[in-house]
């Protein structure tokens, strides 16, 4: 994360790192290790313990912020990430209905329950147990993603073209809450705050919107984190708006094998971190151990400073992929 020549990169799971297999071995397991800080703890140390990675992370998925704000949260499948129900607030760029982000609770209300006090516990937790030898990642949900859970991010999006102000309004409105909630968790124990903001992606809006959206909040809420380093994921092809994401200022970029790691690192030509970008459904989840090697050789050869899967891992990932990702980097020499 210091842009340190090193003999060779850590091999660490920076997004979302539990299995099933691991849910087994450790004894947490999801729901319940959604909901608990021990159990929380339990399964985001069993990459480190498992399977050797460097780090160890917690939480597990991008819903807790939103549940703990109002939305309804499904959590009860040991395979599946929780996934949103329900949107508690109304934001409708057809008929110009709009509800009042002013609704919101105030952070340090936010930061007192929930899901979210589990995983800032779990901080401390994992600290406690694992800081001397392991970097302690903390993940967290974007402004312009957060707010789409809260309104639906379709809205969100057809907004940026028929109601920008509006999106404006409930970015602005959620970010005094991701900015306290990356503090707290820095503040608990976390080396590192890897924020997710998926709906940012050039998926889901064209490169030029990326600042206006996005990028301009996580400038506030992410990258000003103190005490620990930041690294903003986002899916899709991320090379139209690598420039945009290092302006902002975070210490690290975490991007998706749909960018090539050579053109990555030319572009970024070291003015962050790379993390990434072995592919988590191909080779990690559907692969063989033998294209998972390829591809985190090829990363770093590339240059990334953390080799890391693109994308949050599947929860069915074989056991031997994931050896043969932190096998082949451990033998790497630059």
């Amino acid at each position: 994360m210091k842009l340190e020549e090193l003999d060779r990169p850590p091999v660490a799971i920076f997004t979302q790192a539990a299995t099933i297999s691991q849910m087994d071995k450790v004894g947490a397991a999801w729901p319940d290790a959604h909901k608990d800080a021990n159990l929380m703890a339990k399964l985001g140390t069993a990459q480190a313990d498992m399977f050797g990675f460097e780090c160890v992370r917690a939480g597990f998925c991008l819903t807790a912020e939103a549940e703990r704000l109002g939305c309804r949260v499904q959590v009860d499948k040991k395979d599946a990430a929780p996934m949103i129900k329900e949107h508690p607030f109304k934001f409708d760029p057809m008929t110009g209905e709009y509800d009042d982000p002013a609704a919101l609770m105030a952070p340090e209300e936010f930061l007192k329950g929930g899901r979210p006090a589990e995983v800032v516990k779990s901080m401390a937790l994992m600290k406690k147990s694992h800081g001397e030898n392991y970097a302690i990642v903390a993940g967290n949900t974007g402004p312009f993603t957060l707010a789409g859970h809260m309104v639906s991010t379709e809205n969100m999006v057809f907004g940026m073209m028929m109601a920008p102000e509006e999106v404006a309004k409930w970015t602005a409105g959620v970010n005094p809450i991701v900015k306290a909630y990356t503090q707290a968790l820095s503040d608990a124990g976390a080396d590192v705050i890897q924020m997710s903001e998926p709906s940012a992606s050039t998926d889901m809006l064209a490169p030029d919107m990326f600042e206006g959206a996005s990028g301009m909040y996580v400038k506030d809420s992410l990258a000003r984190v103190k005490d620990a380093y930041s690294s903003l994921h986002i899916c899709g092809d991320t090379f139209p708006i690598l420039d945009g994401m290092i302006e902002t200022g975070v210490t690290a970029l975490s991007i998706e094998e749909k960018v090539d790691p050579f053109k990555a690192a030319e572009k970024v030509a070291k003015r962050a971190a790379l993390v990434g970008n072995v592919g988590s459904v191909r080779p990690l989840f559907q692969g063989t151990a033998d294209e998972v090697k390829a591809a985190a050789a090829n990363c770093a050869k590339a240059g990334f400073n953390v080799i890391s899967s693109g994308c949050g891992i599947a929860t069915a990932t074989p056991d031997d992929n994931m050896k043969a990702l932190v096998d082949t980097i451990k033998a790497y020499k630059r």
